[in-house]
């Protein structure tokens, strides 16, 4: 499988354009990773990029990451991705034993308070999100973007291995705003 079968299953699947985004956010995540930990950076990029593919239509526990498994596998994805890609839910019972699935733990969560953090941004722009501090104040504004699990942030970035404020909210930033176009996070949402 490789990055445009992902993106086509992923399209087919989802439509709202914020998933979409998410999509991506945690596929640049999870490549970033694989550039610092030497793995396969396209596979790492797949498992990221489907990981919630099947939440539109799959919401609820647990049909979300149960049904997408069995779509997975009637179309002949590889097991290891598919229970990679499973694995982010804790509902879903597969163990975070390999790295690539300990970083998808990790990044998922993050990237939507990362994002969160850029929209408030007068700019509207991520790559104006120079200081990890403005980071960490909003994660602690527990009001601020509520729907991040914070406590899966904090447990994914231990289950990595990684020092959370100077390693992995650092990592994970710098790979969202290098794709911040794709994003919608380079300005445009900003009030003219």
């Amino acid at each position: 499988m490789n990055r445009s079968d992902a993106w086509n299953l992923l399209t087919e699947f989802t439509q709202s354009e914020s998933l979409l985004k998410h999509a991506l956010s945690v596929e640049a995540g999870m490549r970033a990773y694989a550039r610092k930990y030497g793995e396969d950076e396209e596979q790492w990029g797949i498992v990221g990029l489907i990981h919630d593919f099947d939440y539109e239509r799959y919401p609820t526990i647990p049909e979300h990451t149960g049904e997408g498994a069995k779509i997975l596998r009637a179309r002949g994805w590889p097991e290891e991705i598919i229970l990679c890609a499973m694995s982010h839910a804790d509902y879903s019972g597969i163990p975070r034993n390999t790295r690539v699935a300990k970083a998808l733990y990790a990044v998922d969560e993050l990237t939507g308070l990362i994002s969160a953090v850029a929209l408030v941004r007068p700019s509207k722009d991520i790559r104006d999100v120079t200081e990890i501090k403005s980071v960490k104040s909003k994660f602690k504004d527990k009001a601020f973007a509520a729907g991040v699990h914070r406590e899966e942030v904090t447990q994914g970035a231990e289950g990595l291995g990684v020092e959370l404020w100077n390693e992995h909210v650092p990592l994970v930033l710098e790979a969202m705003k290098g794709i911040a176009a794709e994003l919608e996070l380079d300005g445009r949402l900003a009030p003219k």
